[in-house]
């Protein structure tokens, strides 16, 4: 295959011999490519992508159904897990030293070496995972948890500088009031903002009278409220019942019950988060607001 850069859609296609039609059908339905945005705006296709194309169409030689194809091309394209995990154990044994340096360390490791997606699966979310399980067990002081969650929260932070930026459609990402816990809804906006979406975060503990002005103010093609708690879903149960009336609504986070969201009429975005955002941008997972 010839070489490819940061390509955007039509130089791409001729290098990687698809039509720009196919490619976009292939993004939309299976989530095949992975486009990052120029500074301008622009969606430029990658050499993982050109990569993701190749297996795609040496499966479909083969006999195999798009969707079979898709799935084999990005199964492929994972990570060797390995890796990763090395990576989650060296995080943890940071945190509990209280070493700052390191913890950056290693997230720089792997941020340069792997697609945000895979490190938010693999090392970030289970990490922090792993740190409430220990809390509760009594084998992880509450000082080492409030250390991880800053340090963290601030990384994940920097890679959200003007994610608020570019042409596509725009999510309104908050916490229910009362929820301070924001760090899961920060990484789903990250993994969206991947995809092309413009993210306004409003973070922890948002009353839901603001995120009513907000979205009145920005019509976003996605509100995502979350909490852990049921309790801070169910006593805002009307106004987010209000609120689902005028935007596309989705709850996340252990909080958000089946029965709540059909209730409401909202979308629930459950398990694992990363699958959630890649759903919500193949448009599969909440419909809009008419």
């Amino acid at each position: 295959m010839t070489d490819v850069g940061f390509l955007r859609i039509g130089e791409f296609a001729r290098r990687v011999g698809v039509s720009p039609e196919l490619l976009r059908a292939w993004e939309r339905r299976y989530g095949l490519l992975q486009p990052v945005r120029s500074t301008g705006g622009f969606r430029l296709y990658t050499p993982e992508d050109a990569s993701r194309v190749e297996r795609m169409r040496n499966a479909l030689a083969g006999g195999l159904s798009a969707a079979e194809a898709a799935r084999l091309a990005l199964e492929e394209s994972r990570p060797p897990g390995g890796l990763l995990d090395h990576a989650a154990e060296r995080l943890l044994a940071a945190i509990r030293r209280y070493d700052e340096a390191a913890i950056h360390a290693v997230l720089d490791e792997c941020f340069e070496g792997f697609a945000i997606d895979a490190v938010l699966r693999s090392v970030i979310l289970p990490t922090l995972s792993d740190l409430g399980t220990s809390w509760e067990q009594g084998t992880l002081d509450v000082s080492q948890e409030h250390f991880a969650s800053n340090v963290i929260r601030g990384r994940l932070l920097g890679l959200a500088r003007l994610w608020g930026r570019g042409a596509g459609p725009l999510a309104l990402l908050a916490c229910a009031p009362g929820e301070a816990h924001d760090i899961s809804l920060l990484a789903f906006g990250l993994v969206l903002r991947s995809f092309g979406w413009r993210i306004l975060f409003l973070g922890a503990d948002t009353p839901t009278a603001t995120i009513q002005r907000a979205t009145a103010e920005t019509r976003p093609a996605l509100t995502v409220v979350t909490s852990f708690d049921p309790a801070l879903l169910t006593a805002e149960s009307e106004a987010l019942g209000e609120l689902a009336r005028t935007t596309a609504l989705a709850l996340s986070g252990p909080g958000a019950s089946a029965e709540l969201c059909d209730r409401l009429g909202a979308t629930r975005l459950d398990g694992d988060l990363v699958a959630a955002a890649r759903e919500v941008a193949s448009g599969n997972r909440v419909e809009p607001v008419s």
